[in-house]
């Protein structure tokens, strides 16, 4: 009696052993870390082993990625659960199943070496099927979970039916209850009807991964923000148009000046206010003329001696006046040899 209960016990050691043994078997490990990401020894950390069944938290500012032994790779962002719920090793290179439970928050998934088949995601509102893929994930406080595929094809099936994701950039949303939109293409406005605008962090860049992951694109998800942005900033560009009009109403003042100026044309001046060289020409004084010699020509075609001329004419009028003079003292000179005679 005493020999079957030691064999109980070893027994049930052995199988102990081998549960903790098999729970603490590692299947990948942590690539990156930023700010606050526990499992369930603490702490986890850059090159820090995860294991199977084991539950990763994020703070709500933190990000881990972690790369398995298979080569899937898994991005865990900021205020998120997950359990690493199943991982069925079929060689050193692959896996024959692997599957997650995400409770909450925020992921990126890329399969690795394994089969499609093997790969399986299980949230509130349904369970993701892996074509060969990469894909964001959101899962909501109350369920309400959001696919974006990013390479290859996904499948959603919940209580409501299944959608093929099998264009780039293809969305589905689904709630727990069965509801779920069908496939179109991932825009800002699916933000809002998550009513969380920190959802799919790493399409609208608000949270930024390293590697392979981080270069899968976003979708235009993170250029539609900074458009919207610019959109306000035309108005400023208003205010210098009442400046390019100021120029023409300052040049309009001076034009409405110029009828009152003062100047009044030359022949338009009275008769007696016209200037002096109007009066006769022997009245001028005597003097030679500044332009003598200098090309000038006067009546018989000689050049300079338009001074000489009017010295002459004067001079003529001036012999006149003597011979009038003489012609004077005749008369006299006549009347006297009269006034003699008759005497």
């Amino acid at each position: 009696m005493r020999g079957r209960l030691l064999l109980f016990q070893a027994l049930f050691l052995t199988l102990c052993g081998v549960g903790l043994a098999a729970a603490a078997e590692p299947v990948g490990q942590a690539v990156v870390i930023k700010t606050e990401v526990t499992g369930q020894a603490g702490p986890i950390e850059v090159n820090t082993s995860v294991h199977r069944d084991e539950r990763i938290k994020t703070s709500q500012s933190g990000l881990g990625q972690f790369v398995f032994r298979d080569g899937t790779k898994l991005a865990v962002g900021w205020g998120s659960s997950v359990v690493i719920d199943r991982y069925v090793f079929d060689d050193s290179q692959s896996v024959r199943q692997l599957t997650i439970k995400a409770a909450k928050g925020t992921f990126r998934w890329v399969s690795g070496n394994s089969k499609s088949s093997a790969y399986q995601i299980l949230t509130p509102a349904g369970t993701i099927g892996v074509r060969g893929t990469a894909f964001d994930f959101y899962v909501g406080p109350d369920g309400t979970t959001a696919v974006v595929l990013l390479n290859g094809a996904a499948r959603f099936c919940g209580s409501g039916g299944c959608r093929q994701l099998q264009q780039r950039c293809d969305c589905v949303v689904a709630k727990p209850n069965g509801d779920m939109t069908s496939a179109r293409r991932v825009d800002r406005d699916v933000l809002q009807s998550l009513g969380n605008q920190r959802a799919l962090p790493f399409l609208s860049g608000n949270q930024r991964l390293s590697g392979g992951l981080g270069m899968l694109g976003g979708c235009n998800m993170a250029s539609l923000l900074p458009e919207r942005s610019d959109r306000n900033r035309p108005p400023p560009a208003v205010a210098p148009a009442p400046q390019r009009q100021d120029p023409p109403q300052r040049q309009a003042e001076p034009q409405k000046e110029r009828p009152h100026r003062p100047d009044m044309p030359h022949h338009d001046m009275p008769h007696h206010d016209k200037p002096h060289h109007d009066k006769p020409h022997h009245d001028k004084p005597d003097r030679p003329d500044k332009h003598e010699g200098h090309g000038r020509h006067d009546d018989d075609g000689k050049p300079g001696n338009h001074g000489l001329d009017h010295r002459e004419h004067d001079h003529h009028h001036d012999g006149d006046g003597d011979r009038d003079d003489d012609h004077d003292n005749d008369r006299n000179h006549h009347r006297g040899r009269d006034f003699n005679r008759g005497r």
